[in-house]
């Protein structure tokens, strides 16, 4: 852009037009920027067309108002991409990510979260959205998750969670965060979008893991609490909640010889 800032110093009519260009080879260079992370992202999974993906993802948004585009618009991309992973490794995280995510990376034989997938993977930390009239994939200018409901980002993550509990299955994981005061929010994605899609033809047991501080006070116990087990015992799915300190979890996941059942 420093070839840019050399020509905006002109006439009016020549630093407008001008402007106009770099602004135009800004957002290209945005759209590439997210381009080569998906792509990059995405060739760790050997077993699928990253193309086919690419275009079923920007079907979801581009050429829409950011603001309008529901769940329902990622419904190609989940099809071409769908969840699958064993049985008794699924967890779910709220208010944890970097914890759960610290233990995943290094014990994947013990437990799977969304991001461990490759859709989630591939747009972990990502923005995107597109504009109508434009076929462009932008990454500055969108609105963000609490702006509007149907944005890009959040509606991809609530269909996403949704299909990824549904193919939850045996003994599940929940990993939330004992040290704030609302442990099982309500409005959180895992109790909102996650919770509801149980089945328990599917899911036999709900194991929650309380993660607080060393020699922290018990949490097992908030109200929170009370009422996603009266949840899950409604449907008959057996829940169990445990503390479990921090530095417990950082050493499963630096001890292969821990077994998975033994972290906590």
């Amino acid at each position: 852009m420093g070839l840019c800032k050399k020509l905006l110093i002109g006439d009016g009519i020549t630093a407008l037009i001008t402007l106009i260009l770099c602004l135009s080879l800004g957002l290209t260079v945005v759209s590439r920027n997210i381009t080569s992370t998906f792509f990059s992202r995405c060739e760790k999974f050997n077993e699928y067309d990253c193309q086919k993906l690419w275009d079923a993802f920007q079907q979801a948004y581009v050429n829409k108002d950011p603001c309008k585009v529901p769940v329902e618009a990622y419904d190609p991309l989940i099809a071409a991409a769908p969840f699958k992973h064993q049985c008794n490794k699924t967890m779910f995280w709220s208010k944890t990510k970097d914890v759960v995510h610290g233990l995943t990376a290094k014990r994947n034989d013990c437990f799977v979260t969304l991001e461990d997938t490759l859709l989630g993977s591939v747009l972990d930390n990502l923005t995107w959205c597109g504009k109508e009239g434009s076929n462009d994939t932008f990454t500055t200018g969108c609105p963000g998750w609490s702006e509007c409901v149907n944005n890009p980002v959040r509606s991809f993550w609530n269909r996403s969670s949704a299909a990824f509990a549904d193919v939850a299955c045996g003994n599940v994981t929940a990993m939330l965060n004992g040290s704030i005061n609302t442990p099982f929010n309500p409005t959180s994605n895992f109790a909102s979008v996650e919770v509801p899609r149980f089945k328990a033809s599917r899911v036999k047991k709900l194991n929650v893991v309380m993660v607080i501080q060393k020699n922290a006070i018990s949490n097992c116990n908030h109200s929170s609490l009370k009422e996603l087990e009266a949840n899950m015992t409604k449907r008959s799915i057996t829940y169990t909640c445990k503390d479990v300190s921090e530095s417990r979890i950082q050493e499963c996941g630096s001890k292969p010889e821990i077994a998975c059942g033994a972290c906590w």
